[in-house]
């Protein structure tokens, strides 16, 4: 498709994907303004990725690194996301350009974090990310080590922690999601209890269970099929 049809479909599907979270924080008894959409650009081009920006989409993620880097010099002002692994050889070229890590999933990863956000003189904006469902294949922390993890957090001074991360089990029914994503907003009152952090942020729910994430007090949404579908 040309880039006006590329540009009509994006606007379509963004104002339906809208239109989709306002309902569901509308079951809620939420604000729409809590949540903010990711619209996640791992599967197409940069060119695709700037439309969507001047549709007022200011929120852009990424799983690598290298993709990452490449697109945030082609669309610049805007917020991106690191939202997969994160290797600590890669810290210092990703970090200047993203306004929040979604994916620190290991001791190992937080460390270089922080060791980054100390030398520099400010402190990174993260997100925990935690294996909720159980499987293997999925990566993030444990349910059983995050309140060890919790104790330690408040020592990182080169992170800001501000809440967790999970993905869901994939599944044709997205009300099977639900138990993960209550389980991430029980653990993050557990820690704010424990730590006194701000922990504000759970980032779960992706184009097949984002509404049900909503409901379980998702604040920032990762959707990337519903709308990029068949574009590259």
């Amino acid at each position: 498709m040309d880039d006006s049809e590329l540009r009509s479909v994006l606007a379509e599907r963004v104002a339906n994907v809208q239109a989709r979270i306002v309902a569901a924080c509308a079951r809620a008894n939420r604000d729409p303004a809590s949540v903010t959409l990711v619209a996640v650009t791992k599967t197409v081009s940069p060119k695709v990725a700037a439309i969507v920006a001047e549709l007022g989409i200011r929120d852009l993620g990424e799983s690598r690194p290298q993709e990452l880097w490449k697109k945030a010099e082609a669309v610049p002002n805007v917020n991106w996301h690191l939202i997969g692994h994160l290797q600590r050889n890669k810290v210092d070229r990703t970090i200047p350009l993203v306004a929040l890590v979604h994916s620190v999933d290991s001791d190992r990863v937080l460390e270089a974090l922080d060791a980054f956000g100390r030398k520099r003189g400010s402190a990174i904006p993260v997100l925990i990310e935690v294996n909720c469902s159980g499987e293997e294949s999925k990566g993030g922390f444990a349910l059983d080590a995050l309140i060890p993890l919790g104790d330690k957090l408040p020592t990182f001074a080169g992170v800001t922690v501000r809440g967790l991360m999970t993905m869901a089990a994939y599944s044709d029914d997205p009300q099977l999601a639900r138990p993960a994503f209550a389980t991430l907003r029980e653990m993050r009152n557990a820690l704010q209890m424990r730590t006194g952090l701000a922990l504000t942020e759970l980032s779960m729910g992706m184009s097949n269970d984002f509404e049900v994430a909503i409901e379980e007090g998702a604040t920032l949404v990762r959707i990337g099929t519903t709308l990029f579908e068949g574009m590259s």
